[in-house]
């Protein structure tokens, strides 16, 4: 039975009906368990993870699903990028390491078109992208990160390169109620997806009306239609496959970072992520009060492709 199948059933009974349908295929299975896990049914997620090892031992993502679900059995689920260690792993690894110089020859460039620069930084994580697009022009850097263990390594290096800067530990919301504008250049890359559109909402204005202008790296997500569909599962397995066999079933990456990523996707509680395609983008920005709006493609990476937004 295909994926659609599944879907009409779980939408007209549940998850029950959806397993009485179901075929013994990888993917079916691990729609079922994407399904459970949305449920915060996870012993039944679980064991869908592990039919789905049955049918396809030698694939990647079920196993690392099924040692996920078993982790979130013992212990519970944990938010991604608290402590960095995975993150940091992963992002200097792998397609990332691509994205990421993409991402930081596009910021110099900008840099480069001011003689004097004011910049904020929002959710700088431990200065990945930042770092190596540093130029002479800065003479402010405020940087804004939840994160304290990635904040602290950022500051770290920025103080071992004599760069002076503000750090200020809370996210852009908590930030709003005391930053002290404007800027000539503020930046978020990958950083703006982790709030939920209506919170987007509120920040997107706030720094329209406090900053001349805004780079956003973000990734063209195609549209999936509404959770948990079979669009979104047929995605997402295919993509998160790609990505895992990128780290060599390196196990703090897998689990520290894509398998929570990839079940919160479905989480109906606390997703960690809110992507869409760039056109969402580009309106929510001209909504926020941008009228000057560019969108060109950096890298195509595993997941989508990225892009550097610059709008003003």
């Amino acid at each position: 039975m295909s994926l659609n199948t599944i879907w009409s059933a779980y939408q007209d009974a549940g998850l029950k009906a959806a397993e009485s349908v179901a075929a013994a295929t990888l993917e079916s299975r691990l729609y079922l368990a994407l399904l459970a896990f949305s449920e915060a049914q996870y012993t039944t997620a679980a064991a869908h993870a592990a039919a789905a090892v049955q049918a396809a031992p030698d694939r990647l993502l079920p196993k690392a699903a099924e040692t996920y679900l078993q982790r979130v059995l013992r212990e519970g689920k944990e938010r991604v990028y608290v402590s960095g260690e995975a993150f940091g792993v992963f992002i200097r690894n792998g397609g990332n390491v691509g994205l990421y110089q993409a991402v930081s020859a596009n910021l110099r460039r900008t840099y480069d078109d001011y003689t004097r620069l004011d910049l904020l930084d929002i959710g700088v994580g431990d200065g990945l992208a930042l770092l190596p697009a540093l130029a002479p022009s800065i003479a402010r850097l405020d940087l804004v990160e939840p994160s304290a263990a990635m904040l602290n390594k950022a500051g770290l290096e920025l103080y071992e390169m004599e760069i002076p800067y503000n750090a200020y530990n809370e996210p852009i919301q908590q930030f709003m109620l005391h930053g002290q504008g404007p800027w000539d250049l503020m930046q978020a890359t990958f950083s703006l997806q982790s709030l939920a559109p209506d919170e987007r909402a509120k920040v997107l204005p706030w720094l329209c009306s406090h900053g001349a202008r805004l780079l956003i790296a973000e990734f063209d997500l195609p549209d999936l239609g509404e959770r948990l569909s079979p669009a979104q599962a047929r995605y997402m397995i295919r993509r998160y496959e790609r990505g895992l066999g990128e780290y060599n079933e390196d196990d703090l990456v897998a689990q520290g970072f894509l398998m929570p990523i990839f079940f919160s996707a479905f989480d109906r509680e606390s997703p960690e992520n809110y992507e869409q395609p760039i056109e969402l983008w580009e309106f929510e920005l001209r909504s926020a009060g941008y009228t000057n709006i560019e969108m060109r493609q950096i890298f195509d990476y595993w997941w989508a492709p990225a892009y550097m937004i610059d709008a003003s």
